[in-house]
């Protein structure tokens, strides 16, 4: 059984917030990169270590639900699970929930598939079969 990953915690700054006091909704998008990218560290797989190795995972698609408010200083675990890979995609669900009060304030998703550094699809099965193990003993379908 594998083991759970640790959530990532965001605080709210004040720059993210808008004229009315809650946080700007594209601020939800970065704090899912912050995520992933901690995500994918935790996994053994880093955005370094990818780009080290020539590959990049561009962002396809993203989703966000906007359930209740952030504001200024408030504390926000972020759950970051992988719920789809194909060896050329994947997808990611993101579950951000507010500390103070324990309730879910965004549902997301992000897809991103692999490319080379020359700008083709990686196929990670063949080419790159350290990534495509890592990845694929940590999809979390639920």
């Amino acid at each position: 059984m594998k083991a759970e990953i640790k959530p990532y915690i965001h605080r709210a700054q004040y720059y993210e917030t808008d004229r009315m006091g809650i946080i700007h909704h594209s601020n939800y998008i970065r704090w899912m990169e912050e995520a992933r990218n901690d995500f994918l560290c935790k996994i053994g797989y880093s955005y370094s270590r990818m780009e080290g190795e020539g590959i990049s995972s561009p962002v396809i698609s993203v989703s966000c639900e906007y359930k209740r408010p952030v504001r200024f200083d408030d504390a926000v675990e972020i759950k970051t699970a992988l719920s789809e890979y194909n060896g050329v995609r994947m997808k990611l669900r993101y579950v951000m929930t507010n500390l103070a009060d324990g309730k879910i304030c965004t549902l997301a998703e992000s897809t991103h598939c692999f490319l080379e550094a020359d700008g083709n699809v990686a196929i990670l099965k063949r080419s790159y079969p350290d990534i495509h193990r890592i990845l694929s003993e940590n999809i979390s379908p639920e």
